[in-house]
């Protein structure tokens, strides 16, 4: 039997999106997430607030054997979405064992700046 890839929930503390960019890239924070295996992965991402109630159970479908980079900004709770200039944390839950690296790219100023991680999986 092979080796399990991955786990089933994943903790990222730190998300910001920058307000503000300078050139031709747009600063924006991506929940990169790889399923490696055989059937689809059915993803529930919250986003917790300092201040707000949270955006709870985002649905994502990763297909099989495959990576997905989702960008924060495109996440809709309710018709909402993550707004600018914000702190929060994400917390992303699975059926299947999936890996989780987030991403951020700072482009408020010449000099940009791009931050990755790994999330935290709690196991």
């Amino acid at each position: 039997m092979g080796r399990k890839k991955g786990e089933t929930h994943w903790i990222i503390p730190d998300g910001y999106i920058p307000p503000l960019s300078s050139g031709e890239l747009v600063s924006h924070e991506s929940i990169c997430i790889l399923n490696c295996n055989e059937t689809a992965a059915s993803v529930f991402i919250t986003i917790y607030f300092e201040d707000r109630e949270p955006f709870e159970k985002i649905p994502v479908i990763i297909d099989a054997k495959r990576s997905n980079h989702l960008r924060t900004s495109s996440l809709e709770f309710n018709g909402e979405k993550i707004p600018v200039g914000v702190p929060y944390s994400i917390e992303v839950e699975s059926d299947q064992p999936i890996i989780v690296q987030y991403s951020r790219l700072d482009a408020t100023q010449p000099s940009l700046a791009l931050m990755s991680t790994m999330g935290y999986p709690l196991i």
